[in-house]
């Protein structure tokens, strides 16, 4: 198909002088034309059912415009998606209003999957941010997050609380760590280690990674911490899935094992989650953690519109946690955001394409298919049985949740024998899922 979103119609010209009000009211135009004729074949009531599950849109031009656009994709319309590509490419801006952000990454995506250009776009843009980006700099960005919004923080203290007491008074614990947020998970289960009352454990921490040199920095910080703390410490770093095993992860008889996930397992191929969960089982832990965001990019593999509306969904979401958490012309705003368009690049235009391509390592997904809490539940209770969160850690979680601004909230699984764990929701929608599991 061949589709440039930046060849202008032959009627308008962009040098007009009115030129981007044309385009605004086009898409204006277009969208309540569509709305009208919508709503002229439905007998529902027009108006937003209280239990809807999308996020409202009131007022937005971009998600509306977007999806006009993805359907178009999906039906293979080269005329409308050509259209629909002009008039977004007219409209966006990273560096506009929450619309026009949405709609410049959401565009680059959505122009790669016209184009099949999905594989070499991703590439691309992650070679330039890995040209770009030092791990000081990529420190920063996780801490200035972390400070600002609960996005992690929330998992890193529901995680550490669990396996706190599942360890409890074992003298050599042994996390395996499979993480996305550069170990600062750790600093604060270090802390509590360090002030407990009964004699202070040998704590081993083992990562699996794939930046081993980053991880070597990264390990030398953590003992010099661990150091600071009295906390007796060792670090090691393991490369790839295939190494998780007691003999690969050099597991000791006298060590209680624990699993801890922070937004690593939709990293794993979709057919290969359950064979890792098994080898979790295999090095008998004492608890295993799992925290994961709340979407579902996997039950709509194969239907690309379905996976774009999930997509949109999410994306439109953590946009607007962004906005409400960083000043407008926050650097480390833009850098998320940046982060976030090669997600969805990764997920519109290289997953579902027949061109999926995976890391040099051959074990991970390059589309993070995310899954929610009641999937992964699903998934984990073949090996392992929920055993939820204690009244002290849910507090701890509450009280973590005030130092952030309004809006934020923590709701406990009830109800649903098929899920366990808690969520952390933004304006009431949950965004992010945590869950502790034992043998």
């Amino acid at each position: 198909m061949d589709i440039s979103p930046y060849t202008t119609p032959k009627k308008l010209s962009p040098h007009s002088n009115n030129h981007n009000n044309i385009i605004a009211d086009e898409a204006a135009a277009l969208l309540d034309h569509n709305n009208m004729h919508r709503s002229n074949h439905s007998h529902t009531s027009t108006s937003r059912s209280s239990d809807s599950s999308e996020p409202s849109e009131d007022g937005k031009w971009a998600p509306k415009l977007l999806r006009e656009c993805a359907k178009a994709i999906s039906e293979r319309d080269s005329s409308k998606t050509h259209h629909h590509l002009w008039m977004l490419n007219e409209l966006a801006s990273p560096y506009g209003d929450c619309d026009q952000k949405l709609a410049s990454y959401f565009l680059q995506a959505l122009f790669c999957r016209a184009t099949e250009s999905g594989e070499r776009c991703y590439k691309t843009l992650s070679s330039v941010a890995e040209k770009n980006h030092s791990f000081d700099s990529a420190m920063r960005l996780i801490l200035k997050f972390q400070e600002v919004s609960p996005w992690t923080t929330f998992g890193h203290v529901a995680s550490n609380g669990a396996i706190l007491e599942a360890l409890e008074g074992e003298p050599k614990p042994h996390i395996i760590d499979l993480s996305n947020t550069l170990c600062t998970q750790w600093p604060t289960l270090l802390e509590a280690l360090a002030t407990r009352n009964d004699e202070t454990p040998h704590l081993k921490l083992t990562v699996v990674a794939i930046a081993g040199s980053v991880m070597k920095e990264i390990g030398q910080r953590m003992e010099k911490f661990a150091r600071l703390m009295g906390v007796p410490f060792e670090f090691n770093v393991i490369s790839g899935l295939s190494q998780i095993t007691k003999e690969g992860l050099g597991v000791q008889e006298d060590e209680a094992i624990a699993v801890n996930c922070v937004g690593a397992l939709r990293r794993v191929q979709v057919e290969e989650r359950e064979n890792l969960i098994r080898v979790f089982k295999s090095l008998g832990p004492k608890v295993v953690t799992v925290v994961e965001e709340e979407a579902d990019f996997c039950s709509s593999r194969g239907d690309f519109f379905k996976c774009f509306e999930e997509c949109l969904k999410f994306y439109t979401l953590y946009f607007e946690m962004l906005k409400e958490s960083f000043p407008p012309t926050s650097n480390e705003r833009l850098m998320l955001e940046r982060e976030c368009s090669r997600s969805i690049v990764r997920v519109l235009a290289c997953c579902g394409t027949g061109h999926e391509f995976e890391d040099d390592h051959g074990e991970f997904d390059c589309c993070e298919r995310r899954e929610r809490g009641i999937q992964w539940c699903e998934r984990l209770r073949n090996a392992f049985s929920p055993s939820g969160f204690s009244d002290d850690v849910v507090d701890d979680v509450k009280a973590l949740l005030k130092r952030y601004q309004p809006g934020w909230s923590l709701v406990v699984s009830q109800g649903d024998e098929h899920l366990s764990g808690i969520y952390l929701t933004w304006k009431e929608e949950p965004v992010v899922w945590a869950s502790a599991w034992k043998p």
